[in-house]
C-alpha cells in the first residue's frame, strides 16, 4: 500500500472563475490538493468543517467578505494559514487584513510563481495543518514537530498513520465517516481494489497509540466510522 505525504489542502476562496480556475490547475499541478469557493458563506462552513493546510483569500466575495470570514474562522480557533488576494492594495487594506488574521498578502494582478513560493513559505513556517499540538489525555501529537507520545514515550508513525490519527484528534468525541477520512487523508490516491485501508490503518494505529499502553482511544461506531476518546482512551 502507498505511505507517501498526503498533498497539502489548499482552499482557494475567489468568485471569479477564471482566476479561481487557473489557480487550482495551477496548484494541483505543483502538487497541492485544492478545493475552490465563490461563495463567502459556502467558504465559512468548508473552513469551519474541513481541514486545510493554506488558504487563499480574496477579500471582495458574495455572501459574506473576506475580512469578516477571516475573522470568524480566528474566532473559531481556525489557526490555518490565510495568504490574502486582492485587487485592493493599499497600505490601509493590507494593515486590517493583517490585523484581522491573514498571514501573507498579495495583490493582483500576481505573479503565479511569486504566490507559489509564498504559500511554500507560509506550510514551511507552520508546518503542514497547523503547528499547534493536539492533547487527548496522555496522548499528545505535535503537528509542528511532527511527533506523537503517550505521557513519555515516544511513537513513531508513518506519514499517512499520523495524517489520520491527526484527523482524529482533530474531532475529539466526534464521529468521523469512513468516507470523509479517505478523503482526507488519502485524497483520491488509492488503487483500485484497496477498500479497506481505511481499517487497515486503523488497526496500525491501534497497535502503536493503544495497545502497548492498555489504552483504548480509538473506537469504532459500527457502519458510520470512527471516534476518538477525548480524554485518550
Amino acid at each position: 500500500m502507498p505511505d507517501a505525504p498526503p498533498a497539502a489542502r489548499v482552499l482557494v476562496v475567489e468568485d471569479e472563475h477564471t482566476v479561481a480556475a487557473a489557480l487550482a490547475e495551477g496548484l494541483r499541478h505543483d502538487g497541492f490538493a485544492v478545493e475552490t469557493a465563490a461563495d463567502g458563506l459556502v467558504a465559512l462552513d468548508l473552513g469551519l468543517n474541513r481541514r486545510y493546510d493554506l488558504i487563499v483569500l480574496d477579500l471582495m466575495l458574495p455572501g459574506l467578505a473576506g475580512l469578516d470570514l477571516c475573522t470568524r474562522w480566528r474566532a473559531a480557533g481556525i489557526g490555518t494559514p490565510v495568504l490574502v488576494l486582492t485587487a485592493r492594495d493599499g497600505e490601509q487594506d493590507q494593515v486590517r487584513a493583517l490585523t484581522l488574521g491573514a498571514d501573507d498578502y498579495l495583490p493582483k494582478p500576481f505573479s503565479y510563481r511569486v504566490l507559489l513560493a509564498r504559500l511554500r513559505a507560509l506550510l514551511r513556517r507552520t508546518g503542514p495543518r497547523g503547528s499547534t499540538s493536539l492533547v487527548a489525555g496522555d496522548l499528545v501529537l505535535d503537528r509542528a514537530a511532527r511527533t506523537c507520545r503517550r505521557g513519555t514515550a515516544e511513537i513513531d508513525l508513518t506519514p499517512r498513520e499520523f495524517a489520520l490519527l491527526e484527523l482524529l484528534m482533530s474531532r475529539p468525541g466526534r464521529v468521523v465517516p469512513k468516507a470523509f477520512a479517505l478523503e482526507q487523508v488519502w485524497d483520491g490516491a488509492l488503487a483500485a481494489g484497496e477498500t479497506n485501508v481505511l481499517e487497515v490503518y486503523i488497526g496500525y494505529l491501534r497497535r502503536k497509540v493503544d495497545l502497548p499502553f492498555g489504552r483504548h482511544a480509538i473506537g469504532t461506531v459500527r457502519g458510520t466510522g470512527y471516534r476518538l476518546d477525548p480524554d485518550g482512551g
